[in-house]
């Protein structure tokens, strides 16, 4: 049997201004279509292509409730999540091409 896996992730802009946290069942495709600017609307407007944190989770309603946790955290709170597992802020994307 084939495991699905979730994702929680977070996404923000060049500047590090915006922050976007969002789930997803395929992590290379979401990331591939906001990098695009393929769906409109917040991530598209506010050109927030970089992928700095994400977490992998076996069942959706586990990865609901946890991007619900982070969005409703500070962004003070998103900061650390994001520094204490990518400090440098790379775009993890990039390691998919």
């Amino acid at each position: 049997m084939m495991h699905k896996h979730f994702y929680v992730y977070i996404l923000t802009n060049p500047t590090k201004t915006v922050l976007y946290t969002g789930i997803t069942n395929d992590i290379e495709r979401r990331t591939y279509e906001h990098n695009g600017k393929e769906i409109k609307g917040f991530t598209s407007r506010y050109n927030v292509t970089m992928l700095v944190y994400y977490e992998t989770y076996e069942d959706a309603d586990s990865a609901i409730a946890r991007e619900k946790q982070i969005k409703a955290g500070s962004r003070a709170k998103k900061i650390a999540l994001i520094e204490k597992m990518n400090p440098k802020w790379k775009d993890l994307s990039k390691e998919w091409e």
